[in-house]
């Protein structure tokens, strides 16, 4: 008995401090960096002129958004969230999410000053906002070089979780390349997730690495009660970079686009396409006059490496894409009948992306611009007519309705659209106010939904 109290004591005295010794010190970490980190305020003024949708960038229910929406519509509505300072004169980086469609938005250094801010763009795909306040002189961040983060690393985020002021959390990298589609079904963030505690409140704030340099904007959390359980996930740095430079430039942002409908390889597929292994990213279905199916793709086909980069699982596809520059030539190459292969492809633009056109809700009443459909999908989905949706307007009835690039429309109400000018006679005699059946064709299959001009 005495041998064991000694054999602890020995253990604390001995191993402990050394043990304690080894784990990080953040304090000044967390003391240079958080004059750059801010507090965003969010008031829309009159939130019942909106119906309540789950926005672009939101991924399934179980993630939830760092603040609450209203379940009723309200008067006005308030959002919480937090930001940080990428340059010294007064660019402010944050989710999309936090801002929504604010009216007034709000920022407020830990030097308790307070700015009106605006909006120099967003992209809710990536769930990244850039502000900007008219100041200059301010205390900034730096941002890590992408590609270098590992697994098991030390990160620390600063934000507001609750509204409490500039609180630090830390914990590991515990993932890379984290796939998370959203609602409808798009995944371009290779999400970071960590075990640090994130709380609403936090959205939009900075993870830093122990070199004080932000490696990804906090985004997201896994939960079923509101609160941390130990899963959120941040936009890394990769996205961040080419986002922002978009935004600064055009407002905006454009992708890369392939045009493929991709799945991932399992055992049996790999050992039935001539894999080696499961891994790639199984082409399902090539879009006709797409860059993929310009660049000789075909469905079958799996993507092994793209623009340099292996793609191990079918969503790195994506991630790789989404940041290349439309009109950009990068090399492919394919594994096709058990042979590998090498294609260039000139990669295209999104269609239907974030472009001013679509923000300012260019087109019909609807917020569409339509066109004839092509023989070759006619017969691909055996109709008899159609238009098919080229653009789609922001916070348009087309938009609330679901409709996407590529959807091809064969009724409205009772009429049935057999092409550009039946679909603009239609559209004269729909009322407002009031739902109206709307039946389109998406991918081959037939969908119902209902369209309503306010």
């Amino acid at each position: 008995m005495i041998s064991r109290v000694l054999f602890t004591l020995f253990f604390m005295v001995v191993f402990l401090p050394t043990a304690f010794a080894n784990l990080p010190d953040f304090t000044r970490l967390i003391e240079t960096n958080s004059p750059a980190v801010v507090k965003i305020r969010a008031v829309d003024q009159a939130p019942e002129r909106r119906r309540q949708q789950i926005p672009q960038g939101q991924a399934p229910d179980i993630f939830r958004d760092f603040f609450g929406q209203p379940n009723q519509p309200r008067r006005k509505s308030e959002a919480m969230g937090s930001g940080f300072f990428i340059s010294s004169d007064g660019y402010i980086l944050t989710n999309n999410h936090v801002i929504g469609d604010a009216d007034e938005i709000t920022v407020r250094l830990n030097d308790r000053r307070e700015y009106l801010a605006t909006v120099v763009g967003a992209d809710p795909r990536s769930d990244l906002a850039l502000l900007k306040i008219d100041e200059k002189g301010l205390p900034s961040v730096t941002l890590a070089a992408a590609g270098n983060l590992k697994v098991g690393e030390w990160v620390v985020a600063i934000g507001s979780p609750f509204g409490l002021d500039y609180s630090a959390s830390a914990g590991i990298i515990s993932a890379i390349g984290r796939s998370i589609p959203t609602a409808r079904g798009e995944d371009y963030v290779p999400f970071i997730q960590t075990d640090v505690a994130i709380n609403p409140g936090n959205s939009g704030g900075p993870l830093f690495n122990l070199n004080g340099e932000v490696v990804g904007v906090n985004s997201q959390i896994y939960t079923r009660s509101g609160g941390s359980i130990g899963l959120s996930f941040a936009i890394p740095v990769s996205v961040v970079v080419e986002v922002v430079d978009q935004l600064k430039e055009k407002g905006h942002v454009d992708r890369g686009w392939l045009g493929v409908y991709i799945q991932d390889v399992n055992k049996d597929l790999a050992e039935s396409l001539g894999l080696k292994k499961p891994a790639g990213a199984l082409i399902a279905q090539v879009e006709p006059g797409s860059p993929a199916d310009k660049a000789g793709i075909e469905a079958g086909d799996v993507v092994i490496e793209f623009n340099g980069r292996s793609v191990i699982e079918a969503s790195d596809l994506p991630h790789t894409v989404g940041l290349i520059a439309p009109g950009k030539k990068a090399p492919a190459v394919i594994i096709r009948k058990g042979k590998e292969r090498k294609l260039t492809v000139t990669v295209g633009a999104r269609p239907g992306d974030n472009s001013a056109e679509a923000r300012n809700g260019d087109g019909d009443v609807l917020g569409l611009t339509v066109d004839e459909i092509s023989d070759e999908i006619r017969t691909k989905w055996r109709l008899s007519g159609g238009v098919i949706v080229n653009k789609v307007g922001a916070d348009s009835p087309g938009a609330e309705a679901g409709l996407q690039v590529g959807d091809v429309i064969v009724q409205l109400g009772y009429h049935t659209i057999t092409g550009v000018d039946d679909y603009g006679a239609v559209l004269e005699e729909i009322p407002s106010g009031t739902p109206v059946a709307l039946r389109f064709f998406r991918r081959g299959r037939s969908v119902f939904r209902t369209i309503q001009i306010d």
